[in-house]
């Protein structure tokens, strides 16, 4: 330990066991069992409180305090767990009698401090971390404290019953290394007391007829058989799998929540190599639970790796049952049994959808959702229905809007419930955007594309709804087939594109922010990904689309002014912003649309839309966009100043981000004829440039490239941002001019790349930006006085030093410390150094 923190610790000490001192923040006490427990493991907790028996000398007045305040004891607590890890630590504090006195009966547990969560939480805490060796479990069973550990279990404070429930886990698993070391799963009877103990203590709960200590013991177990990897745990479950399975028996079967997740646990752990009853128990609980319960086990059940195909059969028969009775209840005339998959309406499943509007909405969101995670995965059933499924799922959104007219009584009835109702629509649409990764017959891809412009087109539909119709269209547009022999859509798509586009263009101009924010998200991405199909572009073009979007950088609203900036920056990257040039003016809307983009940057007054024109701008020089393309130097210009005023850190590092990217331009590969065509080079994350560098740049090309960097007064800015208050700025400045002087730092001395400079004016500007004086400007530079500073920079070191957390400094165990003891007035306020 630090000495002048070892010379502190006193005081502070006598500060947190004196009841009548203000009490800590619970942030510094937990700072100040952070610190203790990086001490600890750096050395012997022994040799600690021997140097420093003012730390003993705190847990000793902190028993005998009558009105101290819950948080301290609660500290105390914690850090004599923090001791007591080390087992020599442990038989030290044991000789002083302070540990039963903590953590026995004649503590806090037969006091009136009890009665504080805060409390009995920290005597948790502190027993989890003192249980480390097998001393400590035999204390346990000395002090009585595993019965009080099963009281807690059932605690009113759900974090301190979580917390009780995984000490218990923790107990069980220190107490079974050793028995379990070396050898097979170790006979229920060899195992040690503590964990006899525990297991009956479980057994006893298992067979309770009161819910929650069921629940209690279910999870316990399902943390054990998902963190514990001994072999004992398979003996565990060969002594309590016919409990569990017991639990069957009863209706309705006690916490079946708990038991699904217990279920998946152990198949996922190294049980069901050693037990293959396990299979059968799992079926046995698919046919026992309730639709709705059964789903999330049936799910978890298909995504085990080594499951019998019959388990795997029954477990898909359940997330289809909601979808096949839906398409029976629709059914306009009676169908052929088994119409998804092989799976027929089951009653059950059926009066769950008719039984209450909750019901029926949460048991369609729950197959909807399973059925959707399950699309993508490898070991998804085959043969999968992706026909039926489509069906399904068309069916569904035309019951929720009221567009078919069941024949039946049945059909009737789940119209009534579903219509309407946004949780299922929004399910819905998202099981079709997933289903769009398989193909389908053209009769079902031609319904998904009307269901689709429905609900687009609807005036009842939300804009949560209508942002995700947006999503599953693009999906589907983006995996439609491609017209054989060229890269185009397919006729079908490009008839659904030009009936798609006129409701694209109303919702554009609708009144709610959200939906035009949707349309323009939608816009952007089928532009970046269709941009050079010319079924995408004639259809686009004719319509007016493009001009509401330009109209929409107006918007009051930022989001969508934002949005709208990247939509037309994107459209304007494929020439899909405006109509047919004329002769005269060749191109004059996108250049209108740079000078608008510009003046957004410059006067908008959020940061959303200002961020999003240099993400444009940073593409646009990227990608060699032409407006950028005839005068870079100029545009790079011109974006730079505006950048380097911007308050948003953000827009300043995407400043720095596209100065990267010109550098790279201007220095890339040799025998380039021109700067400023060349590839560019990956940008990499802060703090990573440096760490793969570029090769040098040919002498000449640095002298040019040198010049034009110091004409749009790119160093004013990046030497500016390395001392800016935001640390991502000032981290992307250092790694753009590391890349830079890696670039020259082969070509010799700074002459080699302009005239000798002076650089002592520079340098003093520099120092007076670094102390917060960023009045003065650097003026403009000359090439050889760039290079002669950036060498005399030590970049690396900043580098570092900005890797480090912004708070190192006050993080510092001397510096909280003289905080907390400076906030009571120990310390003179020369002293502290307060954050």
């Amino acid at each position: 330990m630090d000495p002048e923190c070892s010379r502190l610790l006193p005081a502070l000490c006598a500060v947190l066991a004196d009841p009548r001192q203000p009490v800590a923040d619970d942030t510094c006490l937990e700072k100040l069992l952070d610190w203790f427990t990086t001490v600890t493991a750096a050395g012997s907790s022994l040799l600690l409180l021997q140097e420093n028996p003012c730390l003993v000398e705190l847990l000793f007045r902190v028993l005998k305090s009558q009105d101290l305040s819950s948080r301290i004891l609660s500290f105390s607590l914690r850090l004599a767990g923090i001791f007591a890890a080390q087992e020599d630590c442990f038989q030290y504090l044991q000789q002083g009698e302070l540990l039963p006195m903590l953590f026995g009966e004649v503590g806090p547990l037969g006091g009136a401090a009890w009665t504080a969560p805060a409390v009995r939480s920290g005597w948790i805490q502190g027993l989890r971390t003192l249980a480390q060796h097998p001393s400590a479990l035999r204390f346990l069973a000395a002090c009585g404290a595993v019965d009080t550990i099963f009281s807690l279990q059932g605690d009113s404070s759900l974090f301190v019953a979580s917390a009780a429930g995984q000490l218990l886990v923790h107990i069980l698993d220190l107490a079974m290394r050793g028995p379990a070391r070396g050898r097979c799963s170790p006979q229920a009877c060899d195992w040690p007391a503590c964990a006899q103990k525990i297991v009956c203590h479980i057994e006893d709960s298992l067979c309770s007829i009161a819910t929650p200590q069921v629940t209690q013991a279910l999870n316990v177990l399902t943390t054990v058989f998902g963190h514990c990897r001994g072999l004992w745990t398979q003996g565990l479950w060969v002594r309590l799998s016919p409990l569990v399975a017991r639990l069957l028996e009863k209706d309705p079967v006690p916490a079946s929540h708990s038991l699904v997740d217990l279920l998946l646990s152990v198949a996922r752990s190294s049980v069901p190599s050693s037990d293959r009853g396990l299979w059968e128990t799992l079926a046995q609980t698919l046919s026992h639970l309730s639709p709705t319960q059964a789903g999330p086990l049936a799910l978890g059940i298909l995504k085990l790796q080594d499951c019998p195909q019959a388990l795997r059969t029954q477990a898909f028969g359940i997330l289809l049952q909601p979808l096949a009775c839906v398409l029976e209840a629709a059914a306009q005339a009676p169908g052929p049994p088994g119409l998804l998959g092989g799976a027929a309406g089951d009653p059950m499943t059926a009066d769950t959808l008719l039984c209450s509007k909750s019901a029926c909405v949460g048991l369609l969101c729950c197959a909807l959702t399973h059925l959707g995670l399950l699309q993508p995965l490898p070991q998804r059933p085959s043969p999968w229905p992706q026909a039926p499924l489509l069906g399904a799922a068309v069916t569904v959104l035309r019951l929720c809007s009221g567009s078919v007219a069941p024949t039946s009584d049945v059909g009737g009835r789940l119209c009534a419930i579903l219509v309407g109702c946004g949780r299922v629509q929004r399910a819905a649409l998202d099981f079709l955007g997933a289903l769009s990764q398989g193909a389908g017959p053209q009769e079902s891809v031609t319904q998904v594309f009307s269901v689709l412009l429905e609900y687009l087109m609807s005036p009842e539909s939300s804009s949560m709804v209508l942002k995700k119709a947006f999503q599953a269209t693009l999906r589907w547009l983006l995996s439609s087939p491609k017209t054989p022999g060229c890269c185009d859509l397919d006729p079908r798509t490009q008839l659904f594109l030009r009936e798609l586009l006129p409701v694209l263009q109303k919702r554009l101009c609708s009144p709610c922010w959200e939906v035009r924010d949707s349309g323009l998200e939608f816009l952007t991405q089928m532009t970046r990904h269709c941009g050079g199909q010319a079924g995408f572009r004639q259809a686009l073009l004719a319509s007016e689309v493009p001009e509401l979007t330009k109209q929409l950088l107006q918007d009051p609203e930022s989001y969508v002014r934002a949005s709208a900036v990247t939509a037309t920056g994107q459209l304007s990257s494929w020439a899909l912003l405006a109509a047919p040039a004329s002769p005269e003016r060749p191109g004059a809307q996108q250049k209108s649309l740079l000078v608008e983009l510009l003046h957004v940057l410059c006067a908008d007054s959020e940061g959303f839309p200002r961020r999003a024109v240099m993400q444009v701008f940073t593409e646009w020089l990227r990608d060699g966009h032409a407006d950028v393309a005839e005068d870079p130097e100029r545009f790079v210009a011109r974006v730079l100043q505006a950048a380097s005023r911007d308050p948003d850190w953000e827009v300043r590092a995407q400043g720095l981000e596209l100065a990267l990217v010109f550098l790279g331009q201007l220095l890339g590969p040799r025998g380039s004829h021109c700067p400023c065509a060349v590839a560019l080079p990956e940008t990499a994350p802060p703090g990573t440039l440096a760490q793969a560098l570029p090769e040098a740049a040919p002498p000449g090309t640095l002298a040019q490239a040198l010049q034009v960097l110091c004409r749009v007064q790119l160093f004013e800015f990046a030497f500016r941002a390395l001392f800016d208050c935001d640390r991502p700025v000032a981290q992307k400045s250092c790694d753009l001019l590391l890349f830079l002087r890696a670039k020259a730092a082969p070509c010799g001395s700074p002459q080699e790349a302009g005239d000798s400079p002076n650089v002592a004016s520079v340098e003093a500007t520099l120092q007076r930006w670094q102390a917060g004086e960023q009045g003065q400007p650097l003026g403009y530079l000359e090439p050889g006085a760039v290079m002669a500073v950036l060498r005399s920079i030590d970049l690396e070191g900043l580098r570092d030093t900005l890797a480090e957390s912004s708070d190192h400094v006050e993080k510092s165990p001397q510096s909280l410390l003289q905080d907390m003891l400076a906030a009571v007035g120990v310390l003179g306020e020369n002293e502290a150094d307060c954050y």
